[in-house]
């Protein structure tokens, strides 16, 4: 009796094993597009995160220098600082009032005379003459030297 339960049991397990075998592959043979279409768009998905992450990632930089002997300098990337604080007593020195320290900042943009009068709201004349002002208080003579000198001495960033 034990030998006919045994062999029940094995013939149907070894049935079940067999129809899911068989619905495994109709499942693979019907499907087959769309399951190699899953399994390149895993693929291109990986390596794009994979790409993503060495990308954006900031490397530093290998440089050889030759100078008495032969060292390598690692160059580090350095964060610059999170706001800009103007140096109050540079502020002092200059004597740029609030309005023509604005008018600095604004010519640093890049924007124009008219742009600068249309932004804070006063004439195109009155801009010049805060500009030449400032000129006049830093010692510039043009525009892009009142810039780099106002960076220059933290006047503005």
């Amino acid at each position: 009796m034990k030998k006919h339960i045994l062999l029940y049991g094995i013939v149907c397990g070894v049935l079940i094993a067999l129809l899911e075998a068989i619905e495994y592959r109709y499942l693979i043979i019907e499907h087959s597009v769309e399951l190699y279409g899953a399994l390149v768009a895993a693929i291109f998905a990986a390596v794009g995160i994979w790409l993503g992450l060495r990308v954006s990632r900031p490397a530093a930089r290998i440089v050889v220098q030759k100078i008495v002997r032969e060292e390598v300098v690692r160059e580090v990337m350095v964060q610059a600082p999170p706001a800009f604080l103007r140096d109050a007593a540079a502020v002092d020195a200059s004597g740029l009032s609030p309005r023509e320290l604005e008018i600095l900042e604004l010519m640093a943009a890049g924007l124009s005379n008219r742009e600068i009068a249309d932004r804070i709201y006063i004439s195109e004349n009155t801009v010049k003459t805060h500009a030449s002002r400032v000129f006049e208080k830093l010692g510039a003579k043009r525009r892009t030297e009142a810039v780099r000198m106002g960076r220059q001495r933290r006047l503005i960033a």
